[in-house]
């Protein structure tokens, strides 16, 4: 039931084990599909951290369209 529940019936599911306060603690991992791991890379949080931020601080040009935004190119 528990399994099922936390998805680990799923192929490829993965568990973290480590211990804390002298417990053995397991913690559900989704796998991560390889064609996507590049998105889950430090160094690409990392922008998307930034980028959140710009967004957040209204740096930057916002386009209502991508046609606004092709047509704003050189």
């Amino acid at each position: 039931m528990l399994r099922k529940a936390y998805h680990l019936d799923q192929p490829g599911a993965q568990v973290e084990v480590f211990a804390e306060d002298g417990r053995i603690v397991l913690v559900p991992k989704v796998p991560v599909d390889a064609a996507q791991a590049w998105f889950w890379t430090k160094e690409w949080q990392a922008k998307e951290a930034e980028a959140s931020r710009q967004l957040a601080d209204s740096e930057g040009t916002m386009y209502a369209t991508g046609e606004d935004f092709l047509a704003d190119l050189p």
